[in-house]
């Protein structure tokens, strides 16, 4: 089963996803794709790994999901991605993307190639940047737009999606 819990900053996606892992009673491996760029994103980092339990395995994967999750899934156990906005925003900021070659794009259509055909439950956290306005600046647009894309798919590749708002779960996709 793929689900996809979507929603706004602090909507309570995180909260919804690690409860649906636990209530797997499956064996859980989080995938955290944050990196630590100042004391803001350190807190926010700590509190996540503090509401966790222990023995969650965690792999931090700022980039190559794609090949962290060929190596993971596995049938009888439960996978979290937390969370694909952070993975994208680090793929395209000039500053942050990774040394290799590969582009965003390849890594997007490897990943959405993958998805499919994974064992085991996996369950992605993705924000949903698109009901506000148009941003001001170049980047900030392509950002949202491919925000936007990427959900889109994975959407159409889930299970399920659920949409969070006031930590409240509303099933889009059943």
């Amino acid at each position: 089963m793929k689900t996809l819990v979507l929603g706004g900053a602090r909507s309570g996606k995180s909260a919804y996803a690690e409860k649906q892992a636990e209530n797997s009673a499956l064996p859980v491996s989080y995938i955290a794709t944050a990196q630590i760029q100042d004391d803001e994103m350190r807190a926010r980092i700590h509190h996540h790994q503090q509401r966790r339990p222990a023995h969650w395995r965690l792999l931090e994967e700022p980039f190559h999901l794609t090949d962290t999750l060929r190596s993971t899934a596995a049938d009888g156990h439960c996978i979290i991605i937390d969370c694909l906005t952070l993975w994208l925003a680090q793929w395209i900021c000039p500053d942050c993307k990774p040394p290799q070659n590969q582009t965003w794009k390849e890594e997007r259509d490897a990943f959405l190639a993958l998805l499919p055909t994974l064992p085991g439950e996996i369950i992605l956290v993705s924000n949903e940047v698109g009901m506000g306005i148009v941003p001001l600046g170049e980047i900030n647009r392509h950002f949202q737009d491919e925000q936007g894309r990427l959900n889109q798919a994975l959407a159409a590749a889930c299970d399920r999606v659920v949409f969070m708002a006031a930590g409240l779960p509303w099933a889009l996709k059943s």
